[in-house]
């Protein structure tokens, strides 16, 4: 099968979920001997329009993602490539708009991945962003909490496929786990982070025995840390920086509670990644954070929403046993992520 993913950006771009997931799926796909072509703006240095990259074929649209050129250039470069299914990015609206008008000219249907749905300010900027997503033959979401935003765009119940992001259990059976906290928080470091609420519950529940790890880096760093030394827990909360996916695995693996409290989550890989590793999963409810679906009507997890709420269900997740891996959780393996998005494939063929 030919595949042609269009997005601004790629995992070489910028290291977030979105791309991440993306890579993962087209990296799959290559290892399953399917075509995979992707149509981007530049990433690797030098002058040539295409670069091979483990088994994926880069096509350069454009070297800058701003260009406006970019939705402007993809149905005549889709349209040589001749694929058999288009994937775009719904994000820009835009660029969504182009793989659609390149999939017309190679006569099939664009599957447009959802992760961050178009957020375009104005009467014109929505009434667009709804055009684009409608048009495509098919839409898929990381969450039921996206899903919703995407139907608000006026995409039908039935054009819309919820597929979680896949997690690679082999891996998580096999790592060790790595000296941490009891308790543990992954994500980038910034204003929509929420680690606050966190450090306030830590602090009222200080008369338990307990030692916290913080993963991960951004611009709100030293602020969260200025916070812990203001509530005198910083001697058992340990910033601990960026670490690799499988440096975070081993921590979820000692940790015994995994606690997620960020407003905006469109999908919460590193929860379910400690999840499957066994840790109890703790989430902070918010509306724009999809989170809670992954511990809603599970024994090993709780949700809140405060900081007292946050504090009581730490002390109740400390009475679950711990384990080193959660079998349950195999249903998310990465094979069943890749065979949903081949069904969707098929269907869009047939």
């Amino acid at each position: 099968m030919r595949v042609a993913f269009v997005s601004a950006s790629t995992r070489q771009h910028e290291p977030t979920d979105r791309a991440e997931r993306l890579h993962t799926l087209a990296t799959e796909l290559a290892d399953r001997g399917h075509e995979i072509d992707v149509f981007t703006t530049q990433w690797w240095d030098g002058d040539p329009d295409t670069f091979e990259h483990d088994g994926i074929e880069y096509r350069a649209v454009t070297q800058q993602s701003t260009d406006w050129q970019f939705p402007f250039r993809v149905p005549g470069l889709l349209n040589k490539f001749d694929p058999d299914v288009p994937h775009a990015d719904c994000n820009p609206s835009g660029y969504l708009l182009g793989a659609k008008a390149g999939g017309s000219l190679a006569r099939t249907p664009v599957l447009a991945e959802c992760y961050d749905p178009p957020t375009a300010q104005g009467t014109v900027g929505q009434t667009l962003s709804s055009l684009a997503v409608r048009s495509a033959g098919a839409v898929v979401t990381p969450s039921r909490t996206v899903r919703t935003r995407v139907r608000e765009l006026g995409v039908s119940t039935e054009a819309v496929d919820v597929v979680p992001t896949g997690i690679e259990m082999e891996r998580i059976r096999a790592l060790e786990p790595a000296d941490g906290g009891d308790i543990v928080y992954s994500r980038r470091l910034d204003e929509a982070a929420n680690l606050e609420t966190l450090l306030l519950a830590l602090a009222e529940f200080r008369e338990y025995d307990w030692t916290a790890t913080v993963i991960g880096d951004g611009p709100e760093r030293a602020s969260y840390e200025r916070q812990a030394r203001d509530l005198r827990i910083q001697d058992r909360v340990d910033f601990v920086g960026e670490r690799s996916i499988d440096e975070r695995i081993a921590l979820f693996k000692n940790a015994h509670v995994y606690v997620h409290t960020a407003e905006y989550t469109p999908f919460a890989v590193d929860l379910l990644r400690a999840l499957a590793a066994g840790c109890v999963g703790l989430v902070e409810y918010h509306a724009e954070s999809s989170a809670h679906e992954l511990v809603e009507q599970r024994r090993r997890g709780f949700t809140a929403t405060s900081a007292q709420e946050l504090t009581e269900r730490l002390a109740a997740a400390g009475d679950l046993e711990r384990l080193n891996v959660d079998e349950s959780f195999a249903e998310f393996d990465r094979r069943t992520f890749l065979e949903r998005y081949l069904e969707r494939y098929r269907e869009l063929q047939s």
